[in-house]
């Protein structure tokens, strides 16, 4: 008897649908775009969506063959792709990253890889939170003066590095 850490969250052959149709998709996109652009042969050569059209060609067939071979997968494709448990491991590394990317654009990057940092040693790691502080402010200040001063490559900056007078 399994637990449910260790039902299925979605089987191979669900991954191999979504996979095929997402391909096709952008295969669709690829060639729909280039039939706008010119996508023969012109007097100077191939015209600008020449080679993306039959890349959208290529893509959209192959998304075909695995379309056909996930369907016909039998007992393999009903296999699992990722348990529960996988998947909340997995949830729990995406949700805080997407996260951090979307607040890099309000917060900086600076602000933002302390408290991604913190996130992770706290959550993850269960690091006090003088360890936490110390490595995430840490890190955060040797990012700052590696790429804002040693390289002289500007990184986005957010409220906290304009109230210091760092952007």
């Amino acid at each position: 008897m399994s637990s449910d850490h260790d039902k299925s969250a979605v089987s191979n052959r669900t991954m191999e649908v979504i996979t095929a149709a997402v391909l096709g998709g952008l295969g669709g996109i690829l060639i729909w775009d280039s039939r706008r652009i010119g996508f023969g042969w012109a007097d100077d050569g191939p015209q600008a969506g020449y080679f993306p059209f039959y890349i959208g060609v290529i893509l959209v067939g192959v998304s075909i063959i695995n379309l056909i071979s996930a369907m016909r997968s039998g007992d393999e494709g009903s296999a699992a792709f990722l348990s529960r448990n996988q998947l909340r491991m997995v949830m729990s590394l995406l949700i805080p990253t997407t996260i951090f990317v979307i607040a890099v654009k309000w917060l900086g990057i600076y602000l933002s890889s302390a408290l991604l940092i913190s996130w992770f040693m706290r959550r993850m790691g269960g690091f006090s939170i003088a360890k936490t502080l110390a490595v995430s402010l840490g890190v955060a200040c040797f990012l700052f003066a590696m790429f804002e001063i040693w390289f002289g490559v500007p990184l986005p900056k957010g409220p906290i590095e304009n109230l210091l007078g760092f952007a």
